[in-house]
């Protein structure tokens, strides 16, 4: 499969709403989903643009394919870090990392490999990280 040809990839779009105060619209693809909660996964963000504040529940391995990922870290009680990921950016993160990402001024296409054994891979947070919504391997890729 060629990533970079998105006549070849199915996308779903997911834009904000009222109740986010940041600009949210970002695309998704399923590549792949074997046995044993392995999943593999395109992402687009529109220059930027934003993904909803989350946090990963399922180990994540990401390399940024072009443009920038601008990352912000949450730690309770702390400032969030800012990061700059650019292409070529390969990171590997156990579960729990709670932040947000954006793209940067030409956007962004990261290929993330995730590994949920349970099948949660994330949940979408409020502004207290109140979880708004849970993501499982079962609503990516129906049984």
């Amino acid at each position: 499969m060629d990533l970079f040809d998105d006549s070849k990839v199915q996308w779903t779009r997911y834009l904000g709403d009222e109740r986010f105060d940041y600009p949210i619209d970002y695309s998704g693809a399923v590549l792949s989903c074997r046995e044993g909660g392995h999943i593999d996964l395109l992402y687009r963000w529109a220059p930027n643009a934003y993904c909803h504040f989350h946090r990963h529940v399922a180990e994540t391995t990401s390399t940024v394919l072009s443009g920038e990922l601008h990352v912000i870290d949450f730690v309770p009680g702390e400032a969030g870090a800012k990061r700059v990921r650019k292409a070529g950016d390969y990171a590997h993160k156990e579960p729990g990392d709670i932040h947000m990402e954006h793209g940067g001024p030409s956007g962004a296409l990261v290929l993330f490999n995730l590994y949920a054994p349970d099948g949660h891979l994330a949940e979408l947070l409020g502004p207290n990280l109140e979880v708004m919504r849970s993501t499982r391997i079962v609503d990516l890729v129906p049984v």
